[in-house]
């Protein structure tokens, strides 16, 4: 975890933003010794959002499981996959 003051926002943007690309990972910012803000760089954002997209979808599918919803085999989602595939092949 990285924590830095405002301050360090204000007089060494360049430094923070480095941090933010390098570590890819949140960088928060305190005020007055609390926390603020947090700064991260848009790749980590948007790998970060696609995390959280796909846990809430696979949220959705076991909750779905659960309830009963008809599922397939394995072997019958494979046997689909391929058909597509194939499918797509000769579209081009």
């Amino acid at each position: 975890m990285i924590i830095k003051p405002s301050t360090a926002l204000r007089n060494d943007y360049n430094e923070i933003s480095r941090l933010a690309h390098e570590k890819s990972e949140p960088i928060f910012i305190t005020k007055k010794g609390e926390g603020d803000i947090v700064v991260m760089s848009m790749a980590g954002f948007e790998r970060r959002d696609e995390i959280i997209r796909l846990r809430e979808r696979l949220a959705i599918a076991e909750q779905q499981r659960v309830s009963g919803a008809q599922t397939i085999s394995l072997d019958e989602a494979e046997r689909r996959l391929r058909a597509k595939l194939n499918e797509a092949e000769i579209d081009k």
